[in-house]
């Protein structure tokens, strides 16, 4: 019981109310929709387990780029003040804010054919638009800000102290992150890489316009529940249990990370 907080006003419980219903009721039309006895079969179906192996595989592979690229760049954001900081901290937030759909389209204009790195790519030989790869750069592309967010404020609120002792005592600045910033950090570091993993397992937008929907390639779980709803792909009781193993997923992640954040009381 939280003694300390101030008793709910009356006339607030209408409009909480309805925000909850706002959130919780379509997520409630999808769990009435499910035929539960199907779900095993619809989630062993051929369509599905080729979906959910790609996500899974993608996910993991846009996390790992995420980390490796995201601690370098909140450590850069820690270490920036003033308006260099203000607008790195904006180019960082802005996958959260723009429309999926915009940043596949930013993402096929910079590496597509006639792109600004298109044509040059394709001298080498690469071609990444509508590939397995090109999911993995939108799945990162829209994951990245989850990952330098969480880090950046764990980073912000460390005690420096330890990682000055380190340094007096001759330790290289590869040696303190390891040994001292990155472990200081750790828990905020695996809110991170959680946040990343169950954003890109979610992307859409971006991977729709950039990598296409070809089955076995580029189809995930989203674009395998939207084929199913516009008459192809899998069918409606695969993409509902497909649905429904993403809500579980997602909810499973918030726990997680909830209960970290819990202080233990006795």
């Amino acid at each position: 019981m939280n003694t300390g907080q101030t008793r709910f006003p009356v006339f607030l419980w209408i409009p909480a109310t309805i925000a909850l219903a706002v959130l919780v009721l379509p997520l409630l039309a999808i769990l009435l929709r499910i035929n539960w006895a199907e779900v095993p079969r619809s989630l062993q179906a051929p369509e599905a387990l080729s979906a959910l192996q790609l996500s899974l595989t993608t996910a993991a592979c846009a996390t790992m780029l995420c980390i490796v690229l995201g601690v370098p760049l909140a450590l850069l954001l820690v270490r920036l003040s003033g308006l260099p900081a203000a607008v790195l901290r904006a180019l960082v937030m802005l996958p959260l804010v723009l429309p999926p759909l915009v940043g596949g389209m930013a993402l096929l204009l910079l590496l597509g054919r006639n792109g600004v790195l298109g044509d040059a790519l394709a001298v080498l030989g690469l071609r990444i638009p509508f590939t397995t790869a090109a999911v993995v750069i939108a799945q990162t592309f829209v994951a990245l800000p989850f990952l330098v967010i969480s880090v950046e404020g764990a980073l912000r609120s460390a005690d420096t102290g330890f990682e000055r002792v380190a340094e007096s005592l001759g330790a290289s600045p590869f040696m303190v992150l390891r040994k001292v910033t990155l472990p200081l950090i750790a828990p905020a570091l695996i809110a991170g890489t959680v946040l990343s993993f169950t954003r890109a397992l979610g992307e859409f937008g971006a991977t729709a316009l950039f990598a296409g929907n070809a089955a076995g390639t580029t189809q995930t779980i989203p674009l395998a529940i939207y084929t199913a709803f516009n008459g192809s792909g899998v069918g409606q009781d695969t993409a509902l249990a497909l649905a429904l193993l993403l809500i579980v997923l997602a909810i499973a992640a918030l726990v997680f990370l909830r209960s970290r954040r819990m202080p233990v009381t006795q």
